[in-house]
């Protein structure tokens, strides 16, 4: 009989060094249960061999592990940074869990172009330019994007509008832009406007507001009467996108806030972001934790996370301290570039803005209990209207949408009880060459296999949280009857599915429901599971449409020059600039297409036989 638990553990803890670095537990069929850092392995696994002074969580874990693995490394801070790395990617059973590690947004101001535009921005920073943020959400981004092109009419318009110079667009006729696309202010001073937002949004907005006012006063005096009016509107606007900012703290110019609060098993961390002095949002997270960790456990892990995709401010603001701060400081200050505080103040602004932060986190985690437990009451009452023997912890919902077969796409969206599970949400283009145009069973079958397929393939064993309990598919008894032999095929019969099928006159709030080897059955009208069906059907339906049309605008917008090599979008101008359309480039003659700037002889040829050589 093989060791296990606390006999396990000691035995490894014999051959082991007091180097730095990770530990990793495993069960019995070699899944990590936790992944832990120590500045000595020796010491800190040796905790582990004693069978008293553990939590619960502490001790079930010990008893599943079955082996341990181990990696030195040359420093503990390495060790701090390989750790989180390795939650991360194998989010294991007992570790606290960033599950909601979204990107942020930035303004972004090019240095490439001589007539720079404001743009929203996520990712990578390849570009060169200046970054702005981050900001809490597009949202945040954008009302400020909107304000900012009023204020200092700076470009929304493509660099091929500027670049053809012919005429003004739209937002110049609004007074939300100087017009470069219509050759309306020259390059310096459309270089003093992008210095203005560069001003605002380094923090010096007095600074911003002084000028304008200063020249709306001469231009009052001058009698310029439009003129003032117009740099009185953008004062208003640069005052009302500050008041929208809430809380801009006068003595704090950059700071990422992080407050946590724990309550009953669950987790709220409240993320506030202070640049410039002006406060560009909140977001908040709930990462996976159980009742028996600590605020510095939590908060430690969380920051661990949370920066290895992100850069992180120069101070750092705690509701809690934790364990590791010289660690995690030495961290983040390596990642910047230069110093990062980290810090729990206990009194002025600084603390000011964590407690307004904790109340934050405190709201938001009663407002997500609140929902969590409506949604966990409408997954028992599905479970008792389908008969199934426990609430399901995923539902999937499938929808095809297309135009008499055209641009034909397959959708899927996943609900559960913390709502809807937008990262895992799917799309599937319909390639099926065999498929009749609008043969909905047969785009039903290509996305639910191509969907099993691979969940088959990457959680054979279903220890992902991947694999559905409840199917919901858009159609009657036809449509489920279809689906059953589609899983019947991949050996997987144990997951539940319904049709929800339009009733009569195919009203809504008057379904039918299918489920195989029972006659179909509709809810009371006003029964809550109902609603919820129709919410998970219509969100469906609705990513299912909005796919749709994005693949059909971008087949619409498509051109054949397109698949020419060579043909790039300076040349692409230039050939619609001189015939009118694609379709005139394709019935040119050679000479013409030869005539056309920047296009060779060669490449002329090369478009002429694309076009009369495919026949």
């Amino acid at each position: 009989m093989s060791q296990t638990g606390y006999d396990l553990i000691q035995t490894y803890v014999t051959n082991l060094s007091a180097a730095p670095g990770v530990y990793r537990m495993l069960d019995e069929q070699a899944r990590v249960l936790y992944v832990g850092k120590a500045r000595n392995l020796k010491a800190r696994v040796s905790t582990y061999a004693r069978p008293a002074g553990h939590s619960s969580r502490i001790a079930r874990m010990i008893s599943e592990t079955k082996s341990m693995m181990f990696l030195t490394t040359n420093t503990e801070t390495e060790a701090l940074l390989l750790e989180q790395n390795l939650i991360k990617q194998l989010k294991p059973k007992y570790n606290v869990l960033l599950r909601d590690d979204k990107s942020f947004p930035y303004i972004f101001i090019s240095t490439e172009h001589d007539f720079p535009r404001l743009e929203k921005h996520r990712g990578a920073k390849t570009r060169p330019g200046r970054y702005y943020g981050p900001f809490a959400s597009a949202g945040a981004v954008n009302r400020t994007l909107n304000t900012l092109q009023k204020v200092f009419l700076l470009r929304s318009c493509s660099d091929k509008e500027v670049e053809a110079g012919d005429r003004p667009c739209l937002n110049y006729h609004l007074k939300r832009c100087s017009g470069p696309c219509g050759g309306k202010i020259s390059k310096e001073n459309y270089k003093e406007l992008v210095k203005a937002a560069d001003n605002f949004l380094k923090g010096k907005s007095t600074r911003v507001q002084e000028t304008l006012a200063k020249q709306m006063l001469q231009a009052s005096e001058a009698m310029e009467f439009e003129r003032a009016g117009g740099l009185r509107d953008r004062i208003r606007a640069l005052t009302q996108v500050q008041s929208n900012q809430g809380i801009n703290p006068r003595t704090v110019a950059e700071a990422d806030i992080i407050s946590l609060h724990l309550e009953a098993g669950q987790a709220c961390v409240q993320v506030f972001f202070i640049r410039a002095n002006q406060n560009w949002g909140n977001s908040d997270f709930y990462p996976r934790v159980s009742a028996d960790m600590s605020h510095d456990e939590v908060l430690e892990a969380f920051m661990g996370q949370f920066y290895s995709t992100k850069d992180p401010a120069r101070q750092i603001i705690l509701s809690h301290g934790i364990e590791n701060a010289d660690l995690m400081h030495e961290l983040l200050s390596k990642k910047l570039g230069r110093k990062v505080q980290v810090s729990v103040p206990q009194r002025g602004e600084r603390y000011d803005l964590m407690v307004s932060a904790l109340r934050n986190a405190k709201e938001s985690l009663a407002r997500k209990m609140a929902e969590t437990a409506s949604q966990g009451k409408l997954l028992k009452g599905l479970a008792e209207a389908f008969n199934m023997n426990r609430s399901p912890k995923r539902i999937e919902v499938y929808d095809n949408s297309h135009i008499q077969g055209a641009y034909a796409v397959g959708a899927m969206i996943a609900s559960g009880r913390d709502g809807f599970m937008k990262n895992s949400y799917r799309k599937f283009n319909i390639t099926g060459e065999n498929l009749t145009p609008g043969d909905d069973f047969g785009m039903m079958k290509e996305v639910l296999s191509r969907r099993f397929k691979r969940l088959l393939k990457e959680d054979p064993d279903r220890q992902e949280d991947q694999w559905p309990d409840l199917l919901l598919i858009d159609g009657g008894a036809g449509q489920v009857s279809a689906v059953a032999q589609i899983m019947k095929e991949f050996g997987v019969e144990d997951i539940a599915m319904v049709g929800v099928a339009k009733g009569v006159n195919r009203n809504h709030g008057k379904e039918e429901f299918h489920v195989k080897g029972r006659r179909p059955f509709a809810l009371q009208k006003n029964d809550p599971v109902l609603y919820f069906v129709q919410r998970l059907r219509d969100e469906a339906h609705r990513f299912a449409i909005g796919t749709h049309r994005a693949k059909r605008s971008k087949a619409i917008s498509a051109s054949p020059l397109d698949d020419i090599g060579g043909v790039g979008s300076k040349r692409k101008r230039a050939l619609l600039a001189h015939f009118g359309s694609a379709k005139a480039v394709s019935r040119a003659n050679l000479a013409d297409l030869k005539a056309v700037e920047g296009v060779s002889a060669a490449l002329a040829e090369k478009i002429f036989g694309f076009f009369h050589e495919k026949g």
